[in-house]
């Protein structure tokens, strides 16, 4: 009876130690799934150009929600103009500069490429607050004239307050140190044909050692997301 007693207790718990295994086990699957998942969404949102030890990362926020964070009152996607959000990694023992003005977003509209320039905080504003604004995506821009003391007519408290929130969140500098990473905002108006995006390119030139001034090879990085993601 004892012997019975002791052998129907073995079995218990060898089906009690499998059980634990199996599942310690099928956890693990998961979160291997769950992380090969994440990195599979992050390869695909964030498109990237790299070479001569300088990698940009770029990633077009073609969603409102992405906006909330930075922009939790006035989102310029509201008004058909999306962020861009560049990622510069200097891993070279030099600094350079980048010349933020020159870059261009290339979009195919019909059988013809078009380069639209970023805009300025001060373009944004005036886009998302002042009467009058529409404008071709596909036309070339002039620069704004240079700021006078005087405020521009329209200009006020909210044009200011969305005029910041854009400079706050855009690239901060045009220096990228030694084995380091700047990030931040650039903007373009696209009135909202967010479609223009499957087939488009950000094209980075003008990037020079601050030494030199030896300038590296262009970038140009590919789009091409579909635009619900």
């Amino acid at each position: 009876m004892r012997t019975n007693y002791y052998s129907l207790m073995r079995t218990i718990l060898a089906v009690v130690l499998f059980g634990m295994a199996a599942s310690a086990t099928f956890g693990q699957n998961n979160d291997t799934k769950e992380n090969t998942a994440k990195s599979t969404t992050t390869l695909h949102e964030v498109a990237t150009d790299s070479h001569e030890g300088v990698t940009i990362g770029v990633d077009p926020w073609t969603t409102e929600s992405r906006y909330k964070e930075k922009f939790p009152k006035n989102s310029p996607f509201s008004k058909g103009i999306v962020a861009i959000h560049l990622r510069f990694r200097n891993d070279t023992d030099q600094g350079l500069r980048v010349t933020l003005p020159k870059v261009r977003l290339l979009v195919q509209v019909e059988e013809s490429r078009q380069e639209l320039v970023p805009l300025t905080a001060d373009d944004v504003a005036d886009t998302m607050t002042l009467k009058n604004n529409g404008k071709d995506p596909t036309a070339r821009r002039t620069p704004l004239p240079i700021p006078v003391p005087t405020v521009k007519a329209g200009r006020d408290s909210k044009w200011t307050s969305v005029r910041d929130a854009c400079a706050d969140a855009g690239i901060p500098t045009s220096i990228l140190a030694a084995h380091s990473t700047v990030e931040g905002l650039m903007y373009f108006d696209l009135r909202g044909e967010i479609d223009l995006l499957q087939n488009a390119h950000l094209y980075i030139p003008n990037i020079a050692s601050m030494a030199d001034n030896q300038p590296l090879s262009y970038f140009d990085v590919a789009l091409g997301h579909d635009s619900t993601n």
